[in-house]
């Protein structure tokens, strides 16, 4: 069992709290944690800080704000943010800054935590913000990390931390394959219930990590790996807090009586909730989503390839199998660098020289490790009876082996601890945590992503390792790169490790995500989904038909949420009263967050 007496071991379980790790787990989340703090060279504040009040609001008007709103949700359910920043890891994550801070930790913070109990509470407090003007930014669990964390946008917004106290789940049905859960509910406690329960055809879709909130990444466009991937896609009805206060559900659900609404999303009308996502228009206090039928068997694969150059051919075979669900889960290219990050040894074990280590390098090492040496490696899971995989893993085996030096690695020579289980266990639906060794590649590692959107073609996914290689090269960055097929779209995921307590390293890593998304938008390329501080960068390329879809966006934000109270900034999307003031982040502004003021 964990034990706080030993703080370098001790993990928090599912059964002690909401945001925990389950016990089946818990060895592994100890060597992590033990990772972590091997690589860990910042020094922690110790003195109490100055709370950080919103621009806009005096102090005298917050402090007896919160006094009303202490009066309102309970003493213990309010807290001000003037402690010491401690950055913690990912299974004790602050709710207090961005623990993987690519500006200064002190720019994004909270000026108080709110913890409500019911969606009646989470009116309250909405109701509150909008008497007194206070900004207030809702997080499910703030683990959305390498994305900002449980940072607000707007320094001295008041935190609402849905999950701490908002985390049952409410419902899961084992006929229709739903659930119905809250926002503090994890994939680690989604998984773990269904397993209590002895739902054995139920499955769920973790994502590389699974201490985060099925809620949270499923409103922000998150992705899993099973072929129920897209998690936006098999959400069914949502529970809406407006910006106003109101309370409205979504599809079926505002129907009463109605036994349908985590089976049908749509209802009648206008389907809303695409609005909800990615969006500060409302907070969801419940989500249905819909779950993976046992397929009644699996079976992993791995395939590695030798040259940079296989990339354009693979990608040409990837996508008629994708789209033909041949390949039926959400697929990952990989680079070897990241077969070499993932082992969990520092890149400085590797290499000590100034700029990007230098590929010979990675090749020596990789040729060291179970897989062998390779440049690519393709990690897949087949599902359906024996005779049924046969089928499709003979016809992948034969596209593979199309490329010159293709290899098939049997699963029965790869040690228990070598990462294609992990890639088993993730793509079978059961959540894991060693997707977080890759962080630790340099001391303080954070991460932070650029991951445009293009089609599933060679000549697209060879232009963007191309602006990516560019780009890291002039920042001397490692360039970590991986490809995720959806069905129709890939994405390019690039992670950015940095030292977070390096401020040189920072400004690094931001100049070359600023750099990189200015790139392929020119070539006609847009992020899915982005850090606080890119937000303003990224909604701007989005900018056909002078900005038409951001003043669309402004207009329901105006309409919805007339005082700007709710998450001003989130996704570049800013109230009335702070345009115009220079709030927006851009490469020009740098690290500065806050604006002039904010208008009556």
């Amino acid at each position: 069992m964990a034990s706080g007496e030993d703080d370098s071991t001790y993990v928090p379980l599912l059964s002690e709290t909401h945001s925990g790790i389950p016990e089946w787990l818990l060895g592994k989340a100890q060597q992590a944690k033990a990772h972590v703090l091997s690589t860990t060279t910042k020094v922690q504040g110790t003195r109490q800080r100055t709370l950080a009040y919103p621009l806009g609001v005096e102090e005298r008007t917050f402090d007896k704000a919160i006094d009303e709103l202490r009066e309102q949700l309970g003493e213990e359910h309010v807290a001000l943010n003037d402690q010491p920043l401690k950055d913690g890891w990912y299974m004790e994550h602050p709710n207090t800054h961005d623990m993987m801070h690519v500006i200064d930790d002190e720019e994004l913070v909270p000026s108080a935590m709110v913890y409500p109990g019911s969606t009646e509470e989470v009116q309250n407090v909405v109701k509150w913000a909008n008497k007194y003007g206070i900004p207030i930014f809702p997080i499910s669990m703030g683990r959305n990390l390498g994305y900002g964390g449980a940072a607000p946008r707007v320094r001295g917004s008041v935190l609402v931390d849905l999950g701490k106290r908002m985390n049952k789940i409410l419902d899961i049905n084992p006929d229709d394959y739903t659930c119905l859960v809250e926002p503090g509910v994890s994939f680690f406690a989604l998984h773990d219930e269904i397993q209590k329960r002895g739902y054995d055809n139920l499955w769920i879709d973790p994502p590389d990590v699974g201490g985060g909130s099925v809620i949270g990444n499923t409103v922000d466009r998150g992705v899993g790996y099973t072929p129920y991937g897209d998690h936006w896609a098999v959400h069914s009805g949502l529970e809406v807090v407006l910006p106003t206060g109101e309370v409205i559900r979504t599809g079926m659900g505002a129907l009463p009586g109605n036994n349908t609404w985590q089976t049908f999303p749509y209802g009648f009308g206008p389907y809303s909730d695409g609005i909800f996502s990615q969006s500060n228009y409302g907070i969801v206090t419940k989500m249905g989503m819909a779950l993976m039928p046992n397929p009644g068997g699996h079976e992993s694969f791995v395939y590695t390839f030798p040259k940079e150059e296989d990339l354009t051919q693979l990608i040409e075979i990837i996508r008629p199998l994708r789209i033909s669900n041949i390949l039926e889960n959400v697929a990952q290219l990989r680079h070897v660098i990241q077969s070499i990050a993932v082992l969990g040894n520092p890149r400085s074990t590797y290499y000590t020289g100034q700029g990007a280590i230098p590929i010979e390098i990675i090749h020596e090492a990789a040729s060291g490790i179970p897989l062998g040496d390779h440049t690519w490696v393709y990690y897949g899971m087949s599902y359906g009876p024996a005779h049924i995989r046969k089928y499709k893993l003979d016809i992948i085996d034969a596209e593979f082996k199309k490329v010159p030096g293709a290899r098939r690695i049997d699963p029965a020579t790869l040690p228990s601890d070598e990462y294609f289980w992990a890639r088993d266990r993730i793509a079978s639906g059961t959540p894991d945590v060693q997707e977080l060794r890759w962080v630790q590649w340099v001391n303080n590692g954070a991460h932070i992503a650029f991951s445009p959107v293009s089609p599933i073609r060679g000549a697209d996914a060879t232009r963007l390792i191309e602006i990516a290689r560019r780009r890291h090269d002039e920042f001397g960055i490692d360039l970590l790169p991986a490809f995720i097929v959806g069905l129709r779209e890939m994405h390019l995921i690039v992670e950015i490790v940095f030292d977070r307590a390096d401020g040189t390293r920072r400004d690094a890593a931001l100049d070359c995500l600023r750099a990189m998304i200015d790139d392929a938008a020119a070539c006609g390329y847009g992020e899915y989904r982005t850090h606080l501080v890119l937000m303003d960068q990224i909604a701007g390329t989005y900018n056909w038909n002078d900005g038409a879809l951001m003043k669309f966006n402004e207009k329901l934000k105006d309409a919805l949420d007339p005082n700007g109270i709710l998450a001003p900034g989130r996704c570049g999307i800013w109230p009335k009263r702070y345009r115009g003031r220079g709030w927006e982040m851009t490469r020009e502004s740098g690290g500065k967050s806050q604006g002039d003021g904010v208008g009556s």
